[in-house]
């Protein structure tokens, strides 16, 4: 009788054995798949901020028109004073205008 337990015992060990090493390598290769998975995919960048929340074609015409315009009155105002008042007017509409054209995100 000892020795059928001892069997079925043994038996058994082996049956568990199999089992954890099937798991070992199924784990293994969903780590090497994930690891796979994230070399793979572009690192994100950080998006904190403003001017993360828009369109980079957003953001290039946010910077850009204003400094178009500054230079416009730069150009075409004769007087340095009302240069000066007109491109402080600019910086100080600019954020109210972002909001007003394209929209409030949040």
């Amino acid at each position: 009788m000892s020795k059928e337990r001892a069997r079925r015992r043994a038996e058994r060990l082996v049956v568990l054995e199999k089992e954890k090493a099937k798991r070992a390598r199924r784990s293994a290769r969903r780590q090497r798949r994930r690891a796979l998975v994230a070399s793979l995919k572009p690192g994100r960048r950080s998006s904190s901020g403003r001017l993360y929340r828009r369109s980079r074609a957003q953001r290039t015409g946010i910077v850009v028109v204003p400094l178009i315009v500054a230079a416009v009155v730069w150009f075409l105002v004769p007087e340095l004073a009302l240069r000066l008042v007109l491109i402080a007017m600019i910086v100080l509409v600019l954020p109210a205008l972002v909001v007003v054209v394209l929209g409030r995100r949040s």
